[in-house]
């Protein structure tokens, strides 16, 4: 856990995955238009491949300015799991040098990948989370293998009785799985984002208007929102 003294504002969170490439960024970025909050990407990798980060995606589809971007700590070039892009680099990531930052706004949080890909040798992402205390959102794809991923992801966060807001699904509509999930992970659907052709900061924004943010604003202090 963190020494920080203060509460963050209303609305902050940590957005993780069931995966990689399940929409993520996306969302986060969804998260930050419709909460009117700041974004941090603690830890980056593949800058090889998209010199900007998720931070320069975030800020194009959410409209932020740098004000609103809380610097990368540890940006890494190989597309690889943390630990092993940092080692590339010759680098170990520290983790009692990720501290939540005082902000005025609400903040998102995005990890990487899912929740237990590895920072060190000794830590994974759900170390992080642990450490920050945010409630978490779980974003998962919304169709075939979802289910099983998604209470994975959950039961991972609720054996270290993480503060869990609840899931957000990426894809075309699936009411049945998100209704699995609901029920048997005993969690709170917070919505669908469904792929966006054209992807654009005013689509997003529409988009994001559907999901509910309630227990975001009121979060669970321990365990899973209500639902």
């Amino acid at each position: 856990m963190q020494d920080s003294p203060f509460s963050p504002v209303p609305g902050s969170c940590f957005v993780t995955g069931t995966g990689t490439d399940v929409g993520k960024t996306v969302v986060a970025a969804a998260l930050v238009a419709a909460l009117g909050a700041d974004y941090w990407k603690p830890v980056q990798s593949g800058t090889d491949e998209l010199p900007a980060g998720d931070a320069g995606t975030v800020a194009r589809l959410a409209a932020l300015g740098e004000d609103r971007l809380v610097p990368t700590v540890y940006a890494f070039k190989a597309p690889l799991s943390p630990d092993q892009a940092a080692a590339r680099e010759q680098v170990t990531i520290d983790l009692s040098s990720l501290t939540l930052p005082r902000r005025d706004r609400p903040l998102v949080v995005e990890g990487a990948g899912g929740i237990l890909v590895p920072l060190s040798r000794r830590h994974t992402m759900v170390h992080l989370m642990a450490r920050l205390l945010l409630p978490v959102v779980v974003v998962a794809p919304s169709g075939l293998g979802t289910i099983n991923h998604t209470l994975l992801t959950l039961e991972g966060l609720r054996h270290r009785n993480l503060p869990v807001a609840g899931v957000i699904f990426s894809g075309p509509p699936h009411p049945d799985n998100a209704e699995s999930v609901a029920r048997l992970g005993a969690v709170r659907v917070l919505g669908t984002l469904p792929r966006l052709d054209p992807l654009t900061p005013a689509a997003l924004a529409l988009a994001a208007q559907a999901l509910d943010l309630s227990p975001l604003i009121d979060p669970p202090t321990r365990g899973f929102a209500e639902f």
